[in-house]
C-alpha cells in the first residue's frame, strides 16, 4: 500500500492510497479511524459468517466504504480487498464531519447505505431463524414498460427511456453502495458524473407529466434552460428540453 499526500479544491488536506490487486485494505475486527472513497479500481467487501466468508458487495469508482469505523468508533465490521489495482481517497474523522455538514447528498447517501446494512442484517437474522426473506421484485429488477411518455437523449436520439404512467419514475445514476437503481439510469450518458444518484422524479397527474427535483441533488435540473427550484413540481410539455446536470434529454408524448 502506498500513501501520497494531496489536497482537494478547498485545500483540505487528504491522503490518497494505492492498493495492488488482491491486497487487503483492512480486515474484519481491525481498529480504524478512516473511510475510503474509490477513485480507480474495484473493492470487494467480505464478511465471515460461521465458517464461510460471504461477499457483501463489489464497489467501484465513486463508491465509499469503511465509514462505520468513523461513525461508531468500533472495530471494522467486514473485510475489504482490492480486486483490481485500486486508488482511494482516505478520509479521517475531521474531514468526514466537514463533508457531512457541507454536502447534503453525501449525508443522504450515508443514510441510505445504513438502511441497506440494516436490511442485510434483517435478512441474515431471518436466515438464522430458519425463515426466508424475499426482497421485493421491484427492488431487484426495474422492468421498462412502454408508455406514451418518452425521454430521449438530446445528443443520441436513438437512446430513449419510458416514463411510467403510474407511480414515480426516478431519474439518476445507479449506486451499488446503497442499491439504488433508478428507473431511468443516466450513468452511460454521464461520464462526468454530473447527475446525482437520485436526481429527480417524474409523475403523471391527469395525463399531464410533472417533474420534481430530489433533495440533495447537485448540479441542478433545467427545463428549456430554466433551473428548477427544489421541492416544487413543474409541468413538462412535449418537446421540452430537460437537463439533468450536464445530460440533456427531450420529452416526447406520443398521441
Amino acid at each position: 500500500m502506498k500513501f501520497v499526500k494531496g489536497s482537494d479544491r478547498n485545500q483540505k488536506e487528504r491522503n490518497s492510497a494505492s492498493f495492488k490487486k488482491g491486497e487487503v485494505i483492512f480486515k474484519e475486527g481491525d481498529l480504524g479511524t478512516e473511510m475510503f472513497v474509490i477513485q480507480k479500481g474495484k473493492v470487494e467487501v467480505r464478511k465471515r459468517i460461521g465458517s464461510e466468508e460471504k461477499i457483501l458487495s463489489v464497489l467501484e469508482k465513486g463508491d465509499f466504504f469503511g465509514e462505520m469505523a468513523i461513525l461508531e468508533g468500533m472495530p471494522r465490521s467486514a473485510t475489504a480487498v482490492a480486486i483490481e489495482d485500486t486508488e482511494c481517497i482516505v478520509i479521517n474523522e475531521a474531514t468526514f464531519d466537514n463533508m457531512i455538514k457541507n454536502n447534503v447528498e453525501i449525508a443522504v447517501r450515508m443514510l441510505r447505505k445504513l438502511s441497506k446494512n440494516l436490511r442485510q442484517t434483517t435478512e441474515l437474522l431471518n436466515q438464522i431463524a430458519g425463515k426466508t426473506y424475499q426482497i421485493p421484485r421491484s427492488e431487484i429488477l426495474k422492468e421498462e414498460v412502454p408508455s406514451p411518455h418518452i425521454l430521449r437523449s438530446f445528443d443520441w436520439p436513438d437512446i430513449k427511456f419510458y416514463i411510467k404512467e403510474e407511480g414515480i419514475t426516478l431519474v439518476g445514476r445507479k449506486d451499488p453502495v446503497t442499491e439504488i437503481y433508478p428507473d431511468i439510469d443516466l450513468s452511460n450518458l454521464d461520464p462526468q458524473k454530473s447527475v446525482s444518484r437520485r436526481h429527480a422524479k417524474f409523475f403523471v397527474e391527469e395525463d399531464e407529466l410533472f417533474i420534481q427535483e430530489e433533495i440533495g441533488t447537485h448540479n441542478g435540473t433545467f427545463i428549456n434552460g430554466v433551473k428548477l427550484e427544489k421541492g416544487r413540481k413543474y409541468e413538462v410539455k412535449s418537446g421540452d428540453k430537460v437537463q439533468f446536470g450536464l445530460v440533456s434529454m427531450v420529452y416526447e408524448k406520443e398521441s
